[in-house]
């Protein structure tokens, strides 16, 4: 797990705050370049939400995108050995949901590292998702 790069405060964020932040057409573009603009902390995912964010992504996005996570924008998280093996088990237990893989790489990520804040635009999942089983995803208000 990287160290924090700009502050004490360690915060997941999902796919749609960073296609929102990478996208200036994005309705919530406004909301996402705020929030970072007094963010003093840390912002943590993962390698599948950073392939998800190019999928929304044109190209100069994706360029510009990419070139931010390699500048720190992000810290990345590298998926410890039974990463895959939880996940699987995620993906039985909230079948209902259908949650989409970068979604449960996120769970896992908190079950590990203890963070439970989160930047997503997802609120239906992460308010039903639980790490550990039990304990609630802390959505963070980012968007108007």
């Amino acid at each position: 797990m990287a160290a924090p790069a700009r502050g004490k405060v360690r915060v997941l964020a999902d796919t749609g705050f960073f296609k929102a932040l990478a996208d200036p057409r994005d309705g919530l573009h406004p909301g996402a370049t705020r929030f970072l603009s007094v963010f003093q902390g840390d912002l943590v995912t993962t390698e599948a939400v950073v392939v998800e964010t190019c999928f929304f992504l044109d190209a100069r996005q994706k360029q510009r995108w990419l070139s931010a996570v390699a500048d720190g924008l992000v810290s990345l998280a590298e998926p410890d050995p039974e990463a895959h093996r939880r996940i699987a088990k995620l993906s039985e237990k909230y079948a209902d949901l259908d949650p989409d893989y970068a979604d449960l790489t996120l769970v896992r990520l908190a079950e590990v590292s203890g963070l439970k804040r989160i930047l997503t635009v997802d609120e239906r999942d992460f308010s039903a998702l639980r790490i550990h089983g039990r304990q609630r995803f802390e959505l963070v208000p980012w968007a108007p």
